[in-house]
C-alpha cells in the first residue's frame, strides 16, 4: 500500500514537516511505502483555475503522487485558526479523481495546545473532495513540538505520551487502509 504525505508548511525546519518526516518513518516500519511531498521543497505555483491543466512539473508530480496513492495524510501547521496557504493552494489543484474512496488523515502542528481548527477545516475538504476521513486525527502543540524542533528525523526520540499517541492514531490510519483499499478477489 501507497500513502501519500502532504507536508504542507513553506517553512524550512517546520514541526509538521518533522512531524511528517516521522510519520512517513514510521508507515514505512509497518512494510507500507510512503512518500513524502514537501511543500517547501518542492514549491508550486499559485493556482488559477484558467490554468488548472498545468504542466508544471511539480503540480505534475504532486497530481501523480497522490494519484497513485492508496491513502493521503495532509499535515498542516495552524496559522491563524486556518491550514496554511501553501497546503490549501497544493489541495486547489487536486480533484474528486485524486481522492475519491480514499483514506485520508488530517495532521498539524500548533503554537497553542492543539490545532484543532486546522483539523475540521481539512476534514470539509476531504469530505468535498469524496476522500475518507479517518476517524481520528493528529495535533502536535506547545510541549508536544520540543520533539520535532531541534532533531532530525532520525533522532527523533518522542516523549511516551505523544508517542503512544501517534502511533496509536496511525495504526488506526494504516488499519483502516488496508481494510479499504485491500486489493479485490
Amino acid at each position: 500500500m501507497k500513502i501519500a504525505i502532504i507536508a504542507g508548511s513553506n517553512r524550512k525546519n517546520a514541526t509538521s514537516t518533522h512531524l511528517s518526516a516521522y510519520l512517513a518513518r514510521q508507515i514505512e516500519r509497518n512494510r507500507f511505502q510512503a512518500t513524502l511531498f514537501d511543500l517547501h521543497e518542492k514549491q508550486l505555483p499559485f493556482f488559477s483555475p484558467d490554468e488548472y491543466g498545468t504542466t508544471h512539473p511539480q503540480v505534475v508530480a504532486l497530481k501523480q503522487t497522490v494519484l497513485d496513492a492508496d491513502a493521503v495524510i495532509l499535515a498542516t501547521p495552524e496559522y491563524h485558526g486556518s491550514i496554511s496557504g501553501v497546503l490549501k493552494n497544493a489541495l486547489d489543484f487536486l480533484s474528486q479523481e485524486h481522492f475519491e474512496g480514499k483514506p485520508v488523515l488530517s495532521v498539524s502542528s500548533a503554537g497553542g495546545a492543539v490545532g484543532v481548527s486546522s483539523l475540521q477545516q481539512l476534514q470539509a475538504i476531504v469530505r468535498n473532495l469524496h476522500g475518507i476521513n479517518a476517524p481520528e486525527w493528529l495535533s502536535i502543540g506547545g510541549a508536544q513540538r520540543r520533539w520535532f524542533e531541534t532533531a532530525t528525523p532520525d533522532e527523533y526520540e518522542v516523549g511516551h505520551e505523544i508517542g503512544d499517541r501517534i502511533h496509536r492514531v496511525l495504526d488506526h490510519f494504516l488499519a483502516l487502509t488496508a481494510q479499504i483499499r485491500k486489493p479485490k478477489a
